[in-house]
């Protein structure tokens, strides 16, 4: 049988760099990742289907409707989902599998499974995060105040994730992130099978020395 994947779900301030981290996790140590579902435009270069699901609003009430979702949540005035299918079947496969989503969501995941690992993404100060907010070059300064106060009341959620993980070094943050799941993988309590197996291996072992 093999052994099921481990569900990491990675969230963060709004502009922090959660994509960009979540991409080169991909690209460097191959997890399976999850694309959400959202009514939010794309950004340039966004494609769909890669990035996100992008969908109306109507379409997006119909997948919560027919429990399309893991999770779902309203951010800025958008909806963001995490697709059902995929994930679980991904698990199933023993493939790790990375969700990139908001705090609302990471709570609900947590819920549905409590072996979830949970990374919170920040910035080394406060001011960082307005720099990289305002550098995207894509809101407005009312839009970039939003995820701001947004980014002020996720700091009370902070508390409730398993890791807490600062992007200031593209790479080095890649890389601690993976570190954290690998620790994961080793913990003692995943491998309940492999020490049961264990034991009774070595009960008849012992009991064909004696016999």
């Amino acid at each position: 049988m093999n052994k099921k994947g481990v569900l990491i779900v990675i969230s963060g301030f709004s502009g922090v760099g959660k994509g960009t981290v979540v991409k080169n996790l991909i690209e460097k140590y191959q997890y399976s990742l999850s694309v959400s579902a959202t009514t939010r435009a794309p950004r340039s270069g966004e494609v769909d289907g890669r990035d996100y699901h992008f969908k109306t609003v109507e379409e997006f009430q119909n997948l919560i409707d027919y429990n399309g979702f893991i999770e779902w949540a309203q951010y800025v005035e958008n909806y963001y989902g995490t697709p059902r299918k995929y994930v679980e079947d991904e698990l199933e496969q023993g493939h790790n599998v990375i969700l990139e989503i908001e705090v609302q969501g990471a709570m609900h995941i947590k819920e549905q499974y409590p072996d979830a690992v949970l990374i919170f993404l920040t910035a080394p100060n406060a001011e960082t995060l307005r720099q990289r907010l305002e550098g995207r070059g894509t809101e407005d300064a009312k839009v970039i105040a939003k995820r701001l106060k947004r980014a002020y009341e996720e700091t009370d959620d902070m508390p409730q994730y398993d890791y807490l993980v600062v992007n200031d070094d593209l790479d080095i943050c890649v890389d601690e992130v993976h570190a954290v799941i690998l620790a994961e993988s080793f913990k003692t309590e995943k491998h309940k099978q492999y020490i049961k197996k264990m034991k009774e291996e070595l009960f008849e072992i012992r009991k064909e020395i004696l016999s």
